[in-house]
């Protein structure tokens, strides 16, 4: 576990409540990792974390899966980070699977471009911006 995150470490006389945001997601990744799984399920580990702490989780569970083949189940709203790390990606929408298929596809789809990521070939734009009954629309259609 060290290996993966010497940060933690440095922390391991300190408590898991006290210590950041981002060592908590590692230490609750080392946790899992201490059972040899084969699958961790992962909610939303990018959550109220700095983008170069996402980076770094996210880059740290791309070498547990290619190294310790370890997969990884996550559910995540960072759809430009989840989407670049991940080998097959599922949208929900409203509890809906309204589209899957590998991650590279769908970082280039345009719905997923608008809606998700917040760029489409007229530039970038809110999620605010598209309106629900647009969403709605192409989705449950």
């Amino acid at each position: 576990v060290y290996t993966y995150f010497p940060r933690l470490k440095e922390r391991s006389k300190s408590q898991a409540g006290y210590t950041s945001g981002g060592e908590q997601q590692m230490t609750a990744i080392g946790r899992a990792l201490m059972s040899k799984p084969e699958m961790i399920l992962l909610d939303e580990p990018s959550m109220g974390l700095a983008p170069q702490l996402v980076e770094e989780i996210f880059g740290i569970v791309k070498s547990l899966n290619e190294n310790e083949g370890v997969s990884f189940l996550l559910a995540e709203q960072n759809t430009n980070v989840a989407l670049r790390f991940a080998h097959y990606g599922y949208i929900l929408e409203s509890g809906r699977v309204v589209m899957d298929g590998p991650a590279a596809a769908l970082r280039e789809n345009q719905d997923v471009k608008e809606f998700y990521r917040g760029v489409s070939d007229e530039g970038r734009k809110s999620f605010r911006d598209v309106r629900s009954y647009r969403r709605r629309k192409r989705w449950l259609s």
